[in-house]
């Protein structure tokens, strides 16, 4: 049994240090190489390929479950903390997904789901409409991330160069994202090691006119299960930060009960 465990863990260490080998040499190439233009399918081959291969993604974080910290800035300006408890199930595409997040807050504990598109909250364990702007918002969440580039070919997502650019002495590779949706999401992409640094997207709010500039930074990227993740993100809204989340564990693999995903009413009756 411990040679066992010994061996599982030389077999880890070995993918890991393959990962972290890998990352230098792709960046190597792009500073030897300046002037040749790598295409936008070569760029996210290249982001899948640090954060952990095709395939290893698609076995390992097909389902997961991640708990941490969300600080959100109230409209009065003050930081309020709360718990979360994210739960997901990735199907062939993102419309088959099933996302689920339940949060406790000081003033209330609540769940939101969103099952293959259909979104729903639940308190108390009975079922509420979200407002309108509570449900736009959730599925952005999961439309403008990192697991929509990772997954474009499965998504049917387009993908378009808009060139480099060099912030703060780093230079980057900057990629367009269109899905089935027309929805665009802008990524920035580390010339060195090839991870997304940050992306931007703009949105109109349910029941407004103007646009609002979005941009999601990841910081602290780790090595999870073999796999490159993110464990603090922070989002700013036309130039403000508005909420930063802090992940405290995350586990893939994890068994799913279809409940957890299921809307009360159909759970109570027994429904599908």
């Amino acid at each position: 049994m411990k040679f066992e465990k010994f061996r599982t863990s030389i077999v880890v260490l070995a993918i890991c240090a393959s990962m972290v080998a890998a990352a230098p040499m792709l960046g190597a190439s792009a500073r030897a190489d300046q002037p040749k233009e790598y295409t936008p399918e070569q760029l996210a081959e290249f982001v899948i390929a640090v954060t952990g291969s095709r395939a290893l993604l698609s076995q390992i974080r097909r389902n997961g479950l991640e708990r941490g910290r969300i600080s959100r800035m109230t409209p009065e300006g003050r930081p309020e903390e709360s718990r979360y408890e994210l739960r997901f199930v990735h199907g062939e595409n993102i419309e088959k997904d099933k996302v689920r997040i339940d949060q406790k807050t000081p003033q209330a504990e609540y769940t939101l789901v969103n099952t293959e598109g259909k979104v729903f909250g639940i308190i108390n364990g009975s079922a509420f409409t979200p407002r309108p702007e509570t449900t736009a918002d959730f599925l952005s969440q999961q439309t403008h991330s990192l697991d929509a580039l990772l997954r474009y070919k499965e998504n049917e997502s387009k993908l378009a160069s808009a060139g480099k650019d060099k912030q703060q002495g780093i230079d980057l590779y900057v990629i367009d994202l269109i899905d089935k949706a027309n929805r665009k999401t802008r990524y920035f992409i580390s010339a060195k090691t090839f991870r997304v640094l940050w992306l931007e997207y703009e949105e109109t709010p349910p029941d407004t006119s103007t646009a609002i500039k979005y941009i999601k930074r990841f910081y602290d990227y780790r090595v999870a299960q073999s796999t490159l993740v993110p464990y603090r993100t922070v989002l700013f809204e036309d130039g403000k930060q508005t909420m930063e989340i802090r992940i405290l564990t995350v586990t893939y693999g994890v068994k799913m009960e279809d409940n957890l995903f299921q809307h009360p009413d159909q759970a109570s009756s027994g429904g599908e």
